[in-house]
């Protein structure tokens, strides 16, 4: 059987871990600091926790570079398919909540004619915006459509009709069909499945010099820490910690703290009632886990000292921060893109050149005229190697390599002269 050392994984997620800090966790599992307990066994509510909470907080924002004056971080359950939800609840909350401060203005403690008025606005200036370029965008379009109905859910652009009916390229900008002041405007910034990353922030969504400019949430479960973001640009970013910031079942929201009480307070659920619009679950609610400091319900504070532990690791290996990890990320992605660039008769790069993802690479393999067979050649002799984890998802099958963080430099070396062998192989 292969030890830990044999294997350098590839697969989409969860990902793999930096090993000592498993080693760490491991430890801290059954003794954590001298305290005779393990972490996963110490209250959620002791002061023990909270260090845990605030030192990945801030180690966070040390390591993206942006004000925790600004920007809280919130620690929640769910996923990103959670996120999907909360999105949608909060920031329409926050619509409502400034339509309703922007009547009361007008119209003074009259109830009745607030409501009436607000009802309108909901019913003929209400929109959430989306971007769609690939399966996870589609399935937060989705869920918008289905929490508020599809009238209420414009898409701004969908990559698929400019690609034959499938993703692998962004609609120029000059396409999209933003709506009016929109509670927000979402994109995933990278496509887990279909290898499409935003190669920049979208120029039409960047505030102008006064700062004011569209609500921008971004899904960026895959590639968080990868690459340095303009936090300042975005109201709401959201990810699931297993690709690049930890282990399964912990998911991290930061939001800009204007959306959060005392500057934004959410609407009642009997107002949402009158106005029909949905009523968030309490644990989906930002201002309920924030106020609580992510210590709402139960949280899994092991999960929180792993992502922790992995962003101590991220700012002493990088002095500079993200700038240096993002300069390794490009460097292996441009090993293994200009492996398979070398044999075009035999790999296909699947999404367009100008977007192709640095943290999920994804082609097929021509070779001999058998795709299937040859895909399958290629992945036990990969696994042989102890290159694994190689496999597309399901819903789009190929070849998919996961250049995460914990990709070391000499396992992208590895796998571009796998690609390269493979290739010249009768």
């Amino acid at each position: 059987m292969p030890s830990r050392a044999d294997i350098t994984y590839f697969g989409a997620g969860p990902a793999a871990l930096p090993t000592d800090v498993l080693e760490a966790a491991s430890k801290a599992l059954l003794d954590f600091n001298g305290t005779g307990l393990g972490i996963a066994e110490h209250s959620h509510r002791s002061e023990l926790a909270a260090n845990i909470i605030n030192e990945a907080k801030a180690d966070l924002a040390t390591y993206l570079e942006f004000s925790p004056e600004q920007y809280e971080v919130i620690f929640m359950q769910a996923g990103g398919t959670g996120e999907f939800a909360a999105s949608v609840y909060n920031l329409v909350g926050a619509w409502v909540s400034r339509q309703h401060a922007a009547l009361k203005k007008e119209l003074g403690d009259d109830e009745e004619a607030i409501l009436a008025a607000l009802r309108k606005k909901v019913e003929t200036e209400l929109k959430v915006d989306y971007i769609v370029t690939g399966g996870w965008s589609l399935k937060a379009y989705q869920e918008a459509q289905r929490l508020l109905g599809p009238e209420y859910v414009n898409l701004v652009a969908d990559a698929r009709t400019i690609n034959d009916g499938k993703f692998g390229k962004i609609p120029d900008e000059s396409s999209w069909k933003l709506s009016k002041d929109a509670a927000y405007v979402y994109f995933c910034d990278n496509e887990t499945v279909d290898g499409v990353e935003f190669p920049a922030f979208p120029s039409i969504l960047t505030p102008d010099a006064d700062g004011n400019g569209p609500i921008v949430v971004a899904d960026m479960s895959s590639n968080i820490l990868s690459r340095r973001i303009p936090v300042n640009n975005y109201s709401l970013i959201f990810f699931g910690a297993q690709k690049n910031l930890g282990s399964t079942g912990v998911t991290v929201a930061i939001l800009k703290k204007s959306f959060l009480p005392p500057h934004t307070v959410q609407p009642s659920a009997p107002l949402l009632r009158k106005l029909g619009l949905p009523i968030p679950p309490i644990i989906l609610q930002y201002e309920i886990v924030a106020k609580n400091n992510s210590l709402y319900n139960t949280l899994s504070i092991f999960d929180v000292y792993i992502a922790g532990q992995v962003l101590k690791k991220l700012l002493k290996t990088y002095p500079d921060k993200v700038d240096g990890q993002q300069a390794v990320a490009e460097k292996k992605a441009s090993l293994i893109y200009g492996a398979l660039e070398a044999y075009p008769d035999v790999y296909r790069i699947v999404p367009d050149k100008a977007v192709r993802s640095k943290m999920n690479i994804c082609f097929r393999i021509t070779k001999n005229g058998d795709t299937d067979a040859t895909e399958k050649s290629f992945l036990k002799a990969a696994t042989v190697l102890g290159l694994t984890g190689l496999k597309g998802h399901r819903s789009v099958g190929g070849i998919r390599a996961s250049n995460y963080n914990s990709i070391p430099l000499e396992g992208a070396e590895k796998l571009a002269k796998f690609i390269d062998d493979f290739a010249k192989s009768s």
